[in-house]
């Protein structure tokens, strides 16, 4: 893809991709509950889909079981809308043991203080079932995604195309993540798309929406 092509797609797609990043701001600032909501939904996203993976959110909402079920209960709704949904289940009850105390507020600290990147290093370490791009995604979708790109295989294709990177690699381990954010910024810089705004540009490309 050339750039005037992304560019001209960027300049369809702004108006709707600045009101989709403006309401995950207004997320962030729902309170604890609402963080752990997204950050449940991030734990399912890995090899699951987007659209699926909200479904399971809102049905465990419905059944009250994201905030009081246990992991046998919640295994059962994600079994017809996620992969591995005994292992999430199980992250899903013990991110919320980790944080549910005081209303989620050392979830709402660990998600607010400092910079975005010293954000992403304590889920990282902290919340067990969230990698990079979950993490990443977790916190864009709260309103801290300006400077962590979501590197899934829609994002990698696109990056491809654009000659951001020569090829999707085979396997993500940290060092070739963070290698090709870097790479991802570079090109953000020279196109003059910001971060986040190419990442939701990019999934719109593939899936034909702008959604999380």
């Amino acid at each position: 893809m050339k750039h005037e092509e992304l560019l001209a797609k960027y300049a369809r797609q702004r108006r709707d991709i600045e009101a989709r990043l403006a309401h995950f701001e207004s997320v962030g600032r729902k309170g604890g509950r609402a963080l752990f909501e997204e950050l449940c939904f991030c734990l399912l996203t890995p090899q699951s889909k987007a659209r699926s993976c909200d479904a399971a959110i809102h049905e465990l909402k419905e059944k009250k079981l994201l905030f009081g079920g246990d992991a046998a209960a919640i295994a059962k709704v994600l079994s017809t809308k996620t992969r591995f949904h005994n292992n999430k289940a199980g992250y899903l009850v013990e991110a919320r043991e980790k944080f549910a105390g005081n209303d989620f507020a050392l979830l709402s600290h660990a998600t607010f203080t400092g910079s975005e990147r010293h954000a992403r290093e304590y889920f990282l370490k902290n919340v067990k079932g969230l990698g990079l791009k979950e993490a990443s995604h977790y916190l864009r979708n709260v309103g801290r995604g300006k400077t962590l790109a979501i590197l899934d295989r829609h994002i990698l294709k696109n990056l491809v195309k654009c000659g951001a990177i020569e090829r999707v690699p085979a396997s993500l381990t940290e060092k070739r993540y963070l290698e090709i954010e870097k790479k991802m910024e570079k090109f953000c810089k020279k196109t003059g798309v910001p971060l986040a705004h190419l990442d939701l540009l990019f999934w719109a490309e593939e899936t034909g929406e702008i959604f999380k």
